[in-house]
């Protein structure tokens, strides 16, 4: 991750995203990187006017700027020393938080949880199109212990990983990497074989949870790792149970189940929708 660069976070006045912003900044002073608060005027429901044509604009315009400025002050105030700006986008929500994602190490975003609605819109779009990681916080669900990254085998799990052992080391964390199947129950059951083809897939399937953390414990020699391999729940369910109670629950974009023309695996999507802690969806780095 690139520390040189702010850590951005999108905010409402919603309860979700002032936890998300209380989160960023503990993280910003953590990190002792900037921190940016972004206001979006979202302009997908103008029916394809232009923005200046509308009488209120700039009553919309001026509530955005006095929600910046007043959340900023209230940061500076909590973090004395951090480095806080503040900026107000306009266009769609899900793309200009994008577009600025570029310019950030990391994008956070508060989530609605279960409910349907605007927030949770916000972070699955933002998720699908940023080209950092996004967080996303939902209330009251900071404060466990544990790191949890989720596996499945692809290049997006494995960076994945290397961002979750990261964060355990610096903060001090176990780390659980979590490789979630629903095994060969549901084949068996189709009618294939069971007995001598059941153990076999398993073990396959356990031979890519050690290659994903063989060389953890070389780089990390001080982190405790625990690999999981779960073969009941599918696989949102078993992130969503695992981080239930955890400081932290990693996973990648997409997943190799995932089809390539797919901003946004299923399984993030799922797990986006009701995160049980703070979420962070990393994404895939182009290599050179």
């Amino acid at each position: 991750m690139d520390t040189t660069k702010p850590i951005a976070v999108g905010i409402t006045d919603s309860e979700a995203s002032q936890a998300a912003l209380a989160w960023a900044a503990a993280r910003a002073r953590r990190l002792k990187q900037p921190l940016v608060l972004l206001s979006v005027l979202d302009d997908h429901w103008m029916a394809g006017e232009a923005l200046e044509a509308l009488p209120y604009i700039d009553v919309l315009r001026t509530s955005g700027e006095d929600l910046l400025k007043s959340s900023a002050e209230r940061i500076r105030s909590q973090e004395p020393g951090l480095q806080v700006s503040h900026e107000q986008l306009e266009g769609s929500i899900g793309a200009s938080l994008g577009r600025y994602s570029e310019k950030a190490s990391m994008l956070v975003l508060g989530s609605s949880g279960q409910s349907r609605g605007a927030m949770t819109d916000r972070a699955l779009q933002a998720a699908a199109v940023a080209e950092s990681p996004v967080a996303v916080v939902g209330p009251g669900a900071y404060g466990g212990r544990g790191i949890v990254v989720g596996v499945d085998g692809s290049e997006q799990a494995t960076q994945a990983v290397a961002f979750a052992a990261a964060e355990a080391d610096a903060l001090g964390e176990e780390l659980t990497v979590l490789y979630a199947f629903t095994g060969p129950n549901r084949w068996i059951k189709a009618g294939l074989p069971s007995g001598s083809f059941a153990r076999h897939v398993v073990e396959e399937e356990q031979v890519v949870l050690s290659e994903t953390v063989a060389g953890l414990r070389q780089d990390y020699p001080g982190l405790v790792v625990h690999d999981v391999l779960e073969t009941v729940l599918e696989p949102a369910a078993a992130l969503i149970r695992a981080g239930t109670g955890a400081r932290l629950l990693v996973l990648g974009s997409r997943g190799r189940g995932s089809f390539s023309r797919l901003l946004l695996g299923s399984t993030a999507h799922a797990v986006l929708t009701e995160p049980p802690c703070p979420t962070v969806i990393t994404r895939l780095k182009k290599r050179a």
